[in-house]
């Protein structure tokens, strides 16, 4: 009797516990499912459980065998999700091969359940539809003349919306299956969002619960309201094809917990990678690397990182240059990828001149570079680079269009003033933090050389506040503008709260010229919906007591540039990361949120230490980042990887940086590369021969050529604004615009002055090749080249105008590799 008890007892521990050994010759494996037990309260309720076997990290959620012990009171599909059927107690078993475990099953509130919460449950509903999505009935305008709150920041309006609006048709208690709420969402009529729901789904059930209990309002501060979410796992190594169930817990303020993974919406930001599907069953493909799953529930959000690497697969590590190669290869070593060989002097003498001064490097330094033997030879040419005057041409220009020195809106006095002011300010090196600050509170006459003149085209406090956030700190808080933000913690108390550093700026126009900026006293902003004042506050942070402040924007710049700030520096590292690498490692480079994490994370953490141990030395900061072997990688092989396959295959990585990417070259330095390789300076209307591209501040400028390469016009604070999509159009105008083939063709041109000259046809392509692509030709392509001139017999001027003019037109050389 005393077996038969103890027996007894670790049955039910062993179920409490989720974990029940099969037998004694499997005495050490075992199921583990979580949760331990499960608590169904309400008609609708669910619970979604994960299982996997104790100790390895794979999932068996969908791969093991389900069974409720009695069916009356719950039941479960083959995915783990238990639904509600009688109010009782039961158990349901969980086998795999030989193994096999019991969670305990309570199912209670049935018979009088609890109300429907309205601002929860219902809103959850409506979101996961999309009925209050932008292309449905969210958007400003509504849809049909029903329009919600986008994404439900609004429960207190959709309520009355679905109440009182459309002579009370849309929810009819006392016939509920009469609502229209419910007809349109399951097609019984004609709907222009198709079918939503079936009569048969927990979702019509529970709305139609709502309707029948009365159609509650949301209760403002209700114990049931939720305040977090959970998702599980929160981390998952997958193999290629692998299948991962996630569970989301939704916690009340009461501190209750709730399954909500029915309810919630899901989203992969890489779904080459991993994909998931509207039931939280992610699925990895056979792309290593790392997939981030957006969860959402109501206006709360939180991620799944998914890592599928190429297991099995070594390489030898590269020799690490600085930190960034050591936690780079860290990072390519747990994804099985390994990284590209090193670059050959060509392209990284191309590369780093094209990204550093936005500046083609000559046929002289071209071959000067190639001839140095010196060790150290890339290194001194980074320091040479960092040091000419086109660094300070460049990143005025590239900062210009950050700024929107956009000339119709800040005059053309000022669009000198703030371009004179970049120029220098990159020329001599100044500190990044101290760079942002005299912008964020410039003052002063808009025609004076500095950058007032910026507040001319960023006016209200709102575009002020949302603009510096996104340059500075890589955050779009402009979502929250009109609803919590759907992706991150922000809401309109916060964007408001951040505007209201920007109300105290005063315009005046002086006798004589420009318009004088100067800081006066502000005000809080109201907020929109309960038009009551929001204390200014920075993100994350207290109100701030402004007595005896002059200008309010004192204090949210040092607040944004303290070394406590936790976006200041990763914001301007990853926007240098982006510049030099193709990509951030944060992407979109300035979207950093949590939902959106870094590719490499521990290399983004250094990278924002090294920042500021550099004291923000942007030169300093750029020379770690070029020094790097990662940086200096050639692009994508077919090699094998050293110590893995023998003939490994090509593998794709577009987010890991085990290789460099080909990149578009930016309109205005491609400009001015046709113009140095072809020998004839650009001629802009109205400014003096010999300016390039680069140096040009007049952005409203007409030119064909900037408009299809994608020169920004400067309306927007993104980097995205600038395109450097390849198109039909791009194509064409290179190969048969009249002012590049005038260019070609020019009397004192490179063409003609090499044809006039003394060298062999196989000195003048090795010239060619060297002033556009700042390599020699390969073998092959050399005698292709000279090909031309046999052809061409004495026309050698022609010869020479071909081959250049094939050069022009090639991807080598519009891109930079």
């Amino acid at each position: 009797m005393r077996t038969e008890i103890h027996f007894a007892s670790v049955l039910f521990l062993s179920a409490t516990l989720g974990v029940f050994f099969a037998s004694p010759g499997h005495a050490q494996a075992q199921l583990a499912v979580t949760p331990a037990s499960v608590v169904l309260n309400n008609p609708e309720a669910t619970q979604q459980v994960l299982v996997r076997a104790a100790g390895e990290p794979g999932d068996l959620t969908r791969t093991v065998r389900y069974e409720m012990a009695d069916a009356k009171i719950a039941i479960v599909d083959a995915s783990g999700l238990v639904q509600p059927r009688a109010e009782g107690k039961t158990f349901l078993t969980v086998r795999h091969d030989k193994l096999e475990t019991r969670v305990p099953v309570t199912v209670t509130g049935l018979k009088t359940p609890p109300a429907v919460a309205f601002e929860s449950q219902v809103m959850a509903i409506l979101s996961r539809a999309g009925c209050n999505g932008g292309g449905c009935h969210g958007k400003a305008e509504g849809k049909n003349g029903f329009k919600l709150s986008i994404f439900g920041f609004d429960p207190a309006g959709d309520h009355q919306a679905l109440i009182a609006e459309s002579r009370g048709r849309r929810v009819f208690a006392a016939s509920p299956d009469s609502s229209l709420m419910l007809l349109k969402a399951t097609g019984q009529i004609a709907h222009g969002g198709g079918r939503r729901l079936t009569p048969e789904s927990l979702h019509y059930k529970r709305l139609r619960r709502w309707i029948a209990e009365g159609a509650a309002e949301p209760q403002a501060r209700s114990p049931r309201a939720i305040v977090a979410i959970e998702v599980e796992p929160r981390e998952q190594i997958l193999s290629f094809g692998g299948i991962q169930q996630l569970r989301v817990t939704a916690i009340d303020a009461a501190g209750k917990r709730q399954c909500v993974t029915l309810d919630s919406h899901f989203e992969s930001n890489a779904g080459i990678i991993a994909k998931v599907d509207p039931r939280g069953t992610v699925r990895g493909n056979d792309v290593p690397g790392q997939a981030s799953i957006l969860v959402r529930y109501l206006d709360h959000v939180a991620i799944c990182r998914i890592t599928i690497p190429r297991t099995g697969k070594t390489f030898a590590r590269p020799v690490e240059n600085n930190f960034i190669d050591k936690l780079a290869w860290n990072h390519l070593s747990r994804l099985g990828i390994p990284p590209a060989d090193l670059a050959d002097d060509a392209t990284f003498l191309r590369r780093v001149h094209l990204d550093t001064i936005g500046t083609l490097p000559t046929a002289a330094e071209a071959r000067a570079f190639l001839a140095d033997k010196r060790a150290n030879r890339r290194a001194l040419l980074i320091d040479r680079l960092l040091d000419r005057p086109e660094y300070g041409d460049y990143w005025a220009m590239r900062w210009a269009d950050l700024l929107r020195v956009d000339r119709d809106a800040i005059t053309p006095a000022g669009a000198v003033a703030v371009t004179r002011w970049l120029r220098k300010q990159f020329a001599e090196n100044r500190r990044y933090d101290e760079f942002a600050r005299a912008i964020v509170t410039a003052r002063g006459n808009v025609a004076d050389e500095g950058p007032a003149a910026i507040y001319k085209s960023i006016v209200t406090p709102e575009d002020l506040s949302r603009s510096f956030s996104q340059l500075f700190l890589g955050i779009r808080i402009q979502c929250a503008q009109c609803h919590h933000h759907p992706a991150d913690k922000w809401g309109q108390e916060d964007y408001y709260a951040l505007a209201g550093f920007f109300t105290g700026i005063g315009h005046k126009a002086p006798p004589g010229r420009g318009e004088i900026i100067f800081p006066q006293k502000g005000t809080e902003l109201p907020h929109p919906r309960t038009k009551r004042p929001v204390p200014a506050r920075a993100l994350g942070a207290a109100p701030v007591d402004f007595t005896n402040v002059p200008d309010r924007r004192a204090v949210f710049a040092r607040w944004m540039t303290a070394p406590e700030n936790p976006f200041f520096a990763r914001a301007i590292a990853n926007r240098l990361w982006s510049h030099y690498f193709g990509r951030g490692l944060v992407e979109p480079l300035d979207d950093m949120r949590a939902t959106n994490p870094a590719a490499n994370e521990p290399l983004l953490e250094e990278l924002a230490k090294h920042m500021r141990d550099k004291k923000y030395d942007l030169k300093a900061f750029t020379h770690t980042l070029l020094n790097s072997r990662l940086y200096q990688l050639g692009g994508p092989t077919l090699s094998a990887a050293k110590g893995g396959d023998k003939a490994a295959p090509f593998i794709p990585d577009d987010q890991n940086f085990s290789h460099a990417q080909p990149r578009a070259v930016p309109a205005e330095v491609l400009l001015d590369a046709i113009s140095q390789a072809t020998g004839v300076p650009e001629k802009f209307n109205g400014w003096p021969k010999g300016y390039r591209a680069i140096q040009i501040w007049d952005n409203r400028m007409p030119s064909y050529f900037f408009r299809i390469f994608g020169r920004p016009v400067r309306a927007t604070v993104c980097e995205c604004e600038r395109s450097n999509e390849p198109s039909v159009a791009q194509a064409l105008h290179l190969m048969n615009s009249e002012e590049i083939m005038a260019k070609i063709r020019a009397r004192h041109g490179t063409a003609r002055r090499l044809a006039m000259s003394k060298m062999t046809p196989s000195e003048i392509v090795d010239e060619l090749y060297l002033s556009t692509l700042s390599r020699y030709p390969t073998e092959p392509e050399r005698a292709v080249m000279l090909r031309v001139f046999t052809e061409a017999g004495e026309n050698r001027h022609e010869a020479v105008e071909d081959v250049l003019w094939a050069l022009l037109n090639t991807r080598g050389f519009v891109y930079n590799h």
